[in-house]
C-alpha cells in the first residue's frame, strides 16, 4: 500500500481507504508484530470488522491478558488500553492515537478523588472501569456497568460508598439497590449524557412496538423506567443493558424491531448478531468523536511505526491492579461498560 498518510484539520489521521489492500497490509504488519488487534464496539464498521476480537473494554482486556501475543492493539480510547496494560504489564500495548480521550474518564481525577475520600472517612471507593489509571489506584473496587450492582451489594450496609465517576450509572444503583449512603460523583458521558428523555419519548410514541436497549450512562435512562411505569410501552420491553447485555438480549428478542440508546457505533455489532432485526437508534447524532478518531489511517500508522504506545507507573499499575481484580472477583463483568 501506498497511501500517504495525512492529518486532517482536527488533527485525524486520514489518507487511507479500508479497501481489501489495506487489510492485507493490517494483517501483515500485525502478524510481523507479534500483535492482537481489540477493537471495542464503538468503533468505526471496518476498525471492527479487522479485529480479532471485538468487544468492551474490559473483555477485551481480559482477552489481550489471556493471548499469547506480545503487543497489543487496542482500537478505543485511552482509558481502555490503559486497563490492558495494568492487566499485562509485560506486553508491549499501542493504541493507534493516544489522544483518543474520554470525557467520562475526565470527570474525576486523581486528586478530586483523594479529596472526596477525606471528606468521607472509612467510605468505600467504587469507580467506574471507564477511568484512568491514577484514578483506579485511589479506588477499592471497580465495576462495570453490568457488575456495579453486585459490587455495591458486596459493601457491608452500614458503610459508606463513594460511586465515581457516571452520575447515571450511579443512580441507576442507588435505584436497584435503594442504597441511602451511596454518593454519586457528578460525572458523565457527554455521549450518552446526550441521549435525552424527550427525544426517546418522542422515537417511543412514533414506533410504540419497539423494544428499547437503554445503556445505564444514558440520560435517559430514567424515563425509559418513567414510560415503562406510565404504561406508554410495556415493561417488559424496556432493557437497562450494558454493550454486553445488548448483544446477548439482541440474539434473544422477538422484536421486530428495536430503539437502541447508546453509541452509534454499538450498532454494527447488534445487525451482525441478529440481522433480523431492525434496530434504530434514539439519537442518531450519538457519536463519540473520541472512538472515531481510531481511522483506518491511524491502525495503519500505529501497526508501520509502532505508535503511540501506552505505558502506566509500575507503582500506579500495581495499585489499580488491585481494584480491577477485586472487580473481577465480583459477579460476572464481562458486559462491561
Amino acid at each position: 500500500m501506498t497511501a500517504t498518510i495525512e492529518r486532517d484539520l482536527d488533527g485525524v489521521y486520514r489518507g487511507v481507504v479500508p479497501d481489501e489492500a489495506w487489510q492485507r497490509e493490517v494483517r501483515a504488519l500485525a502478524a510481523e508484530r507479534d500483535a492482537v488487534l481489540l477493537a471495542h464496539n464503538y468503533q468505526l464498521p471496518e476498525i471492527q470488522d479487522i479485529a480479532h476480537h471485538t468487544g468492551d473494554s474490559l473483555a477485551l482486556s481480559r482477552i489481550a491478558a489471556e493471548s499469547d501475543a506480545s503487543t497489543i492493539v487496542f482500537c478505543g480510547v485511552h482509558f481502555m488500553a490503559e486497563t490492558a496494560k495494568i492487566l499485562s504489564p509485560a506486553k508491549t500495548v499501542l493504541i493507534p492515537d493516544a489522544r483518543a480521550g474520554c470525557s467520562l474518564a475526565d470527570s474525576i481525577d486523581a486528586a478530586q478523588l483523594r479529596a472526596w475520600k477525606k471528606e468521607h472517612p472509612g467510605a468505600v471507593v467504587v469507580s467506574y472501569v471507564n477511568t484512568t489509571a491514577e484514578v483506579k489506584a485511589e479506588t477499592d473496587i471497580c465495576c462495570t456497568s453490568s457488575n456495579a450492582v453486585d459490587v455495591v451489594n458486596s459493601i457491608p450496609a452500614d458503610t459508606e460508598v463513594l460511586f465515581c465517576p457516571d452520575q447515571f450509572l450511579g443512580a441507576h444503583v442507588r435505584r436497584v439497590t435503594g442504597r441511602t449512603n451511596l454518593h454519586i460523583w457528578a460525572g458523565e458521558c457527554h455521549v450518552h449524557a446526550g441521549i435525552n428523555g424527550t427525544e426517546l419519548a418522542a422515537r417511543v410514541a412514533a414506533t410504540p412496538d419497539a423494544e428499547l436497549f437503554v445503556h445505564p450512562e444514558c440520560g435517559c435512562a430514567t424515563s425509559a423506567l418513567y414510560l415503562a411505569g406510565e404504561g406508554a410501552v410495556p415493561a417488559d420491553r424496556v432493557k437497562i443493558l450494558s454493550t454486553g447485555g445488548m448483544l446477548t438480549q439482541a440474539r434473544r428478542t422477538r422484536a421486530d424491531r428495536v430503539l437502541v440508546a447508546t453509541e452509534i457505533g454499538m450498532l454494527h455489532q447488534l445487525r451482525r448478531a441478529a440481522p433480523d432485526v431492525d434496530f434504530q437508534p434514539v439519537n442518531d447524532r450519538a457519536s463519540c468523536r473520541y472512538m472515531k478518531m481510531i481511522t483506518p489511517a491511524a491502525l495503519l500508522r500505529c501497526l508501520r511505526d509502532g505508535l503511540d504506545e501506552v505505558l502506566v507507573e509500575p507503582d500506579i499499575a500495581d495499585r489499580a491492579r488491585g481494584a480491577v481484580q477485586r472487580m473481577i472477583e465480583i459477579g460476572r463483568p464481562g458486559g462491561a461498560e
